[in-house]
């Protein structure tokens, strides 16, 4: 077993090192905000009312789309707020330092942008499978949209590196922190966590999207406010230590003196290592995945999607993480070492709170968190396997997937978050190449779009209207997106 870790240590290292995939995404991130105009800040409180308080499209239905805007947005917000913005920021700063949190900020940030186009091309080149659902995501518009051998070669490897990663990121991962937190909170052992998880998570997923869809909506806003507002309470009960963790964060962010071991420039290495891997694991952006929630959304325009699946970034990292990685900071636990930083988070909670059930908080906030993250990846998973093998193999997947929650439970922690770590920079290659690539047609179409709709308050009909006089170029592929999704 060591030398697997140790080996796997090796592959990430490398997928996460300053020369494959950190540049990478942080570069497609820039790229993006550029193209765009910077339309994550432009755009976020406009884009914050569609997806919280319109919550649907005027006019639209069953015919455009499986679930709605909100259930696509909280779909896609069950699968990213997980342990990522519990264990995952512990484990960051236990590593990289305060620092690190900056990176976090820095990713969720760009990564708007690309979470904004990601989910732009996925209502854009989505379609209806055999059964009469509406599939999509980047095995359909790398291969659509990037076209030729290259194009169909980026969109196999997606799907393939996706089937892995939902077993890493969204099963094990998830799994295991659950697990840890319910034994070291109530004394329940690993092993019976695993069954119940296993239990319950099939009982969901034979339902399928609108199952997932109905369950998510119902209690991810609920399990965001308890968490966020506990952590709330705790930085209100230390206000006059914020500005020096701020401050903490910052200078750490390029000084690297907080961090672990090494020399300063070492150490800066690991912060911004530590904070864009936790960054990505935690709030998606670039990976594809909640593209594939986007997709299923009723909406008149791919436009309207994509801001409002770039909000899940921005509620993701900018309030759940940042919460997280103040509490741990001001608290001083984030020095306690990454052998016990599943439970780092638990310790920083009854230490700002001054009680002793502060842990309570945190492990029923993961098990919530951490458990519609199961759900919302799998949905990602079955999606790539409908692609991939076929539709018929749709229902064993679910059954290996809900059993191997078990194995997740049980195994080690770091062999399972290095596993996750690799898996999540091969899902998130193909994809980020492909969204350089389409970068024009997003950013020509978004252009087109605003400039007939700027306050996104057009209804459907109006959509329809000025869509009907649109140029050319965009010209060649809509009638295709409204026949594929069914809206007429």
């Amino acid at each position: 077993m060591e030398a697997l870790q140790s080996f796997l240590n090796e592959v990430s290292g490398f997928i996460w090192g300053p020369f494959f995939l950190i540049p990478l995404l942080l570069g497609t991130g820039l790229w993006l905000t550029i193209r765009l105009g910077g339309l994550q800040f432009r755009k976020l409180f406009s884009a914050l009312r569609l997806a919280l308080i319109d919550r649907r499209d005027a006019g639209t239905d069953a015919r455009d789309g499986d679930i709605s805007q909100y259930q696509a947005l909280t779909t896609a917000l069950a699968a990213t707020v997980g342990t990522g913005n519990i264990v995952g920021v512990a484990t960051a700063l236990s590593l990289g330092g305060p620092g690190a949190l900056f990176w976090m900020w820095v990713t969720g940030l760009l990564g708007m942008a690309s979470k904004y186009a990601e989910a732009f091309l996925a209502v854009r080149f989505r379609h209806r499978d055999v059964s009469g659902e509406i599939s999509g995501g980047p095995q359909y518009y790398l291969k659509d949209a990037v076209g030729g051998k290259f194009g169909t070669f980026l969109a196999t490897f997606f799907s393939i590196a996706a089937i892995i990663a939902t077993f890493g990121i969204g099963n094990g991962t998830q799994a295991n922190s659950i697990a840890g937190n319910v034994e070291n909170s109530f004394g329940v052992p690993t092993w019976i966590t695993g069954v119940v998880l296993v239990v319950i998570t099939l009982a969901v997923l034979v339902g399928g999207i609108k199952s997932i869809g109905k369950v998510t909506a119902a209690f991810v806003p609920f399990m965001i406010v308890i968490y966020v507002g506990a952590a709330l309470v705790i930085l209100g009960m230390n206000v006059a230590a914020i500005p020096a963790a701020f401050a903490q964060v910052f200078g750490d962010a390029f000084t690297g003196s907080a961090a672990t071991g090494g020399f300063v420039g070492s150490a800066i290495m690991l912060a911004v290592q530590m904070g864009v891997a936790r960054g990505i694991f935690s709030n998606e952006s670039g990976m594809g995945s909640a593209a594939i929630a986007a997709a299923a959304a009723q909406t008149t325009h791919p436009t309207r999607q994509g801001l409002v699946s770039m909000t899940q970034t921005f509620i993701d990292t900018l309030i759940v993480v940042t919460m997280t990685g103040l509490v741990l900071i001001i608290t001083g636990t984030w020095t306690g070492g990454s052998a016990n930083a599943s439970t780092l988070t638990s310790q920083a909670f009854d230490a700002g709170l001054g009680v002793g059930w502060g842990h309570y908080i945190v492990t029923i906030s993961l098990v919530m968190f951490a458990y519609s993250t199961i759900l919302g990846w799998c949905y990602y998973g079955e999606r790539n396997v409908e692609k991939l093998i076929g539709r018929a193999f749709v229902m064993p997947y679910r059954i290996v997937f809900s059993l191997a929650v078990f194995l997740g439970a049980t195994l080690s922690l770091d062999l399972v978050w290095t596993f996750s770590d690799i898996a999540n920079g091969l899902m998130a290659t193909p994809n980020l190449i492909g969204l350089l690539l389409l970068s024009g047609l997003i950013a020509r179409e978004t252009k087109y779009y605003l400039d007939n709709d700027p306050h996104l308050r057009a209804d459907r009909e109006q959509v329809d209207t000025f869509m009907a006089g649109r140029p050319g170029a965009i010209d060649a592929h809509w009638d295709d997106i409204k026949h594929d999704a069914g809206h007429r």
